[in-house]
């Protein structure tokens, strides 16, 4: 918050939740005054019949004032890759879409986001919009951009679907580059928890520390108010709680409709107290560099960034405790914090996700490539992590 006390809370996106929601797709497009969709997702929701299970529920309306499935672009790649995105953008046009239905995780989330900015702004190349690394929009000079968005999210990590926010990765300069804009997020989220129920336990696992990362980083931002804190508090309470259910089972379908919530929560939480955010930054810097998964990059480095920067976190270490349901035991300050990041290493232990860069051949010998990533990596602007400070981040999860 600042120094005056002012903030601003924005959540635009309407929430649609439950059990079987999909089903009511089409309908919630037809309100948004849809009438030739464009679906967008990935090869693999393709394959194991995620997508036309999605594409089935327009089959189910036969009303001719209902919107049509004019086409389906499945080609998204990981990462969000800028390529796709402009191929996307292109067969958008071809098949004269007028809105967008995204199916997928993060990166497909992202991506229709990039191709919903490009159609509104008529650009070729979504690369041209994001040539400073990180472009950001405000009101009133950004409008509505008029293209009926719905998202259907498929994993409990991003929370992409509700996020004005999108990360694209520019093949050309090798960089994931930010886009952040009023009116860039869904105008609906429609979270079906029964979509989740065939994610692996892998998977499962690094999505949620994913978003376990946006609460904790919106927690101890700087800029956190009662409006952040309830939506990340909360967040990270639910994922402390559901995430080792989830892992453990993943047909738990109560389970998975909570860990969607607090998903959606944590990043509408993260993003409004925007500033500090450093377990990012590392993560994005080494996922362009290295080609690793956004989940995967985060449960590696939340703690041991936590750690080597503990004095950013100590004056918060009361809040964050309270987000993962651990009593103080009457700690303050760098001891509670001391506990609070072994509280996260249980959590990494219980649930089997990534501890350290192992299994992506991360070699010290490039430290100077990986220093000069990290300090470049558009959210440093935030806060810089000192050269040192990145170098000891570097070893530690090297492991």
């Amino acid at each position: 918050m600042s120094n005056t006390g002012y903030f601003q809370y924005n959540m635009r996106a309407v929430v649609h939740s439950g059990v079987g929601s999909i089903i009511r797709i089409p309908a919630l497009l037809q309100g948004l005054g849809a009438r030739r969709v464009l679906l967008i997702s990935d090869e693999g929701l393709k394959s194991v019949g995620v997508v036309d299970r999605v594409a089935a529920t327009f089959d189910t309306w036969q009303s001719g004032t209902m919107p049509v499935l004019a086409g389906m672009f499945t080609d998204i790649s990981p990462d969000a890759g800028s390529s796709t995105v402009n191929a996307c953008m292109a067969y958008a046009r071809e098949i004269a879409a007028d809105a967008i239905l995204a199916v997928g995780g993060g990166s497909v989330l992202d991506a229709a986001k990039g191709v919903k900015y490009g159609l509104c702004h008529q650009a070729l190349d979504i690369n041209e919009a994001l040539q400073s690394g990180i472009k950001m929009e405000a009101w009133p000079a950004a409008q509505h951009m008029g293209i009926p968005h719905l998202a259907v999210p498929t994993t409990a990590g991003t929370g992409a679907e509700v996020s004005a926010a999108a990360v694209i990765f520019n093949e050309e300069t090798g960089t994931k580059n930010g886009l952040v804009a009023p009116f860039l997020e869904a105008d609906i989220a429609v979270l079906d928890a029964q979509l989740t129920l065939g994610l692996p336990p892998g998977l499962t696992a690094s999505t949620g520390m994913d978003a376990l990362t946006h609460a904790l980083e919106g927690v101890a931002s700087p800029n956190a108010n009662p409006f952040t804190d309830a939506h990340c508090i909360i967040a990270a309470q639910l994922i402390e709680q559901n995430l080792p259910l989830v892992v453990a089972n993943g047909q738990d379908v109560q389970a998975r409709a909570q860990m969607l919530t607090a998903s959606c929560m944590a990043i509408d939480g993260y993003l409004a107290a925007l500033n500090f955010t450093p377990v990012h930054n590392c993560a994005h810097a080494f996922g362009a560099l290295y080609h690793i998964p956004h989940g995967d990059a985060n449960s590696v480095f939340l703690p041991i960034v936590m750690e080597a920067l503990i004095d950013l976190y100590v004056h918060n270490a009361e809040r964050l405790a309270q987000s993962l349901n651990m009593p103080t035991n009457g700690k303050t300050g760098k001891d509670l914090m001391l506990d609070v990041i072994a509280k996260i290493r249980d959590i990494q232990q219980q649930i089997g996700c990534a501890t350290d860069l192992s299994r992506w051949n991360v070699k010290i010998e490039e430290m100077e490539q990986i220093v000069t990533a990290v300090a470049s990596d558009p959210v440093a602007m935030f806060y810089p992590i000192p050269l040192d400070k990145i170098q000891e981040i570097t070893v530690k999860a090297i492991g």
